[in-house]
């Protein structure tokens, strides 16, 4: 007998933007991939917040590698996992400026209380999803949803 394949009630719900917020707001790290400029993969894990809308958000000094990377492509791959529930997005980053670095960067402050955010040498980056997997390993069978998010 097989149980049932609905996604489990905390499972974040991948057309839902807050629903995702909840849950990577609720893990409050993640590892986000980026591509160096020569083509080489490079993976760290980060501490994530994140809006209601969906918008991933996190900090890093300004020489760490993923820096260069992004600006030479802002394309990214994010993965948050508790349990057996994981979550991965891709979308578009940016390293945020001005008023836009403020308003993130506060976000990130009231998740991460005393953060690095608005240090100098740190730099805030706003990751908007463009698309969103749901993968739980603790269903039989396993429960996989995805949906792409389009403004």
């Amino acid at each position: 007998m097989h149980a049932v394949t609905t996604p489990a009630p905390h499972d974040p719900v991948p057309h839902d933007p807050a629903s995702i917020a909840a849950f990577v707001d609720g893990i409050g790290c993640g590892v986000v991939a980026t591509v160096s400029p020569g083509g080489a993969p490079e993976a760290a894990l980060v501490g994530l917040a994140a809006l209601e809308d969906g918008t991933l958000i996190f900090n890093t000094p300004d020489a760490a590698r993923k820096v260069d990377n992004l600006r030479t492509s802002p394309r990214v791959a994010v993965v948050v996992s508790q349990d057996d529930v994981s979550l991965q997005i891709e979308g578009a980053a940016t390293i945020t400026a001005g008023a836009e670095r403020d308003r993130y960067g506060r976000a990130y402050e009231r998740r991460f209380p005393g953060s690095r955010a608005f240090a100098d040498g740190f730099l805030v980056v706003a990751v908007r999803p463009d698309w969103v997997r749901v993968y739980d390993a603790g269903m039989r069978p396993a429960h996989v949803a995805e949906a792409a998010w389009r403004d």
